[in-house]
């Protein structure tokens, strides 16, 4: 398993031959639907075979273990960003209604300018792992944990809940000693407990799930109704994927709009787009490649989503630092969550990426107070008996 975690089509190929499973065991597909499964599992299965001759490979746990941020220029630079980041999170909770206390469908109201306000509170992912990383203090570092979760829970964003489960699960995975055996057991209480609170906020939002006309597999309608929520959610987007290819339904301005700031709405619900069930549009996030270019474009995209991963595992190296950490943490995650909607190209998600290595670029040119030649690596070399400590920031 560890050796898996090093490898890059992991994050990527995993997830889609996962999830294309579950589509077929949750519905009773049409025979023209299973091409679009196809493609997806056949795009997947090359890709982790690439990936086992390319042997571009994340950095060893011991590397990881050897990162000390905690009073480095990045950390300090990542608490300013974490501190920016809450303060965005209090005035969306304050000028606003909060959706988990007032009307459910409010989590999707962003009128009054709380859309530019969430370009910033929908960053409350990197706070647990800032968090884990960057401090030594306990009360802040519980702070941090505690509002990258909770903000989610009260705006009922199930997305960046998952975004944050996952960063926290990896950077222990990643940092676990090699000669260790993996925390099954905390992960598996933090998969279950993330599951369990989709599901809820899932009903909360949306109520039961009688309304969705899809034909549905006799396993899916045996199933408890909190497991019909993580099989829907697991499953629409492929099972859209193959319906729109089968269909050969083609419209390039979701694609656009995707792609391009304030061009038009990215929205799917009320359009024009064939779907099967008009409440379930989520596509995967290859849908909008498929509508404007077909299965060459989806194809093609799947393959540009696998060089940014690549990209991001190399800026890894050789001393993982800290926003590169966190770069490889937004597109390993874009990554697990494309079988369900486009997160990677998206202009936020370009966003992220540009005031991570813009923010790296401002930590370098800060002073160094650090003796050590090699920031934010902790220097074994030094005698501990002299009380040489590399001096922090305060």
């Amino acid at each position: 398993m560890k050796k898996l975690l090093r490898l890059p089509s992991f994050y990527l190929s995993l997830p889609l031959l996962l999830t294309c499973g579950l589509t077929v065991l949750t519905y009773d597909l049409p025979p023209d639907y299973l091409e679009g499964l196809l493609l997806l599992v056949t795009m997947a299965l090359a890709i982790f075979a690439f990936d086992l001759v390319a042997g571009t490979r994340l950095p060893a746990s011991a590397l990881f273990r050897r990162r000390d941020y905690a009073g480095t220029r990045d950390g300090f630079v990542a608490l300013l960003l974490a501190a920016l980041i809450i303060v965005f999170c209090l005035l969306d909770l304050t000028l606003f209604p909060i959706p988990l206390f007032a009307t459910p469908s409010a989590y999707a109201n962003m009128e009054g300018g709380r859309d530019h306000i969430r370009h910033v509170s929908d960053m409350c992912w990197v706070l647990p792992p800032i968090g884990m990383l960057c401090t030594r203090h306990k009360g802040l570092r519980a702070a941090l944990i505690a509002v990258g979760f909770l903000f989610p829970v009260l705006v009922i964003d199930r997305n960046r809940i998952f975004a944050a489960l996952f960063s926290v699960v990896l950077v222990i995975l990643l940092r676990r000693d090699d000669a260790r055996p993996l925390p099954w057991k905390s992960v598996t209480l933090l998969v279950l407990g993330g599951a369990t609170l989709f599901s809820v906020l899932g009903i909360l939002r949306s109520g039961t799930l009688d309304y969705v006309t899809l034909p549905f597999s006799d396993m899916y309608k045996a199933a408890p109704q909190g497991v019909k929520w993580l099989l829907l959610y697991a499953s629409a987007g492929p099972y859209n994927f193959g319906s729109i290819l089968a269909k050969q339904y083609t419209d390039s301005h979701f694609l656009f709009n995707q792609l391009v700031p304030m061009s038009g709405s990215i929205a799917t619900a009320g359009t024009g787009i064939p779907l099967d069930a008009a409440n379930i549009n989520v596509g995967t996030e290859f849908f909008p490649f498929l509508m404007a270019w077909g299965p060459m474009g989806a194809a093609g995209s799947i393959v540009a989503l696998y060089a940014l991963l690549l990209w991001s595992v190399r800026r890894l190296q050789p001393t993982v630092p800290l926003f590169g950490l966190l770069i490889f943490l937004r597109v390993s995650y874009t990554c697990l969550m494309a079988p369900f909607a486009p997160q990677a190209f998206t202009w936020t998600n370009a966003g992220f990426i540009l005031l991570c290595l813009l923010l790296q670029l401002i930590a370098a040119l800060l002073p160094n107070h650090r003796q050590s030649d090699a920031p934010g690596l902790i220097d074994s070399a030094l005698p501990a008996s002299r009380g040489m400590v590399p001096p922090r920031l305060s």
